[in-house]
């Protein structure tokens, strides 16, 4: 899995007990219903999409690459956007994430 950010790291230095309630916030909505972790990452990767929000885009795209999920479904999971946030959303997000890939040019 990809280093995080060191801006994550320092907020986690600054802030130790904001950021154990963060994780223990994300533990708790993983165990408040029945979606297996890859689908609540893609789940949650789509509304970061929607959301505009490039940090969180590459972060659910970091866990869901450690989680074994495939570029192709990362994308897919992004490309299923198109309808609710438009084009120029989902165009953002692959390129946040390193798709189209510099070779298919």
């Amino acid at each position: 899995m990809d280093k995080k950010p060191s801006h994550f790291t320092r907020m986690m230095e600054k802030y130790p007990r904001y950021m154990k309630a963060h994780e223990d916030l994300g533990k708790a909505v993983k165990e408040s219903g029945p979606l297996d972790e890859v689908t609540l990452n893609l789940v949650q990767l789509a509304a970061a999409v929607a959301a505009g929000s490039e940090g969180a885009v590459h972060s659910h795209t970091r866990r869901a690459r450690g989680l074994g999920v495939s570029e192709e479904a990362i994308c897919h999971a992004i490309l299923a956007c198109t309808s609710t946030v438009g084009f120029p959303a989902v165009s953002a997000a692959l390129s946040w994430v390193g798709h189209p890939s510099e070779e298919e040019d």
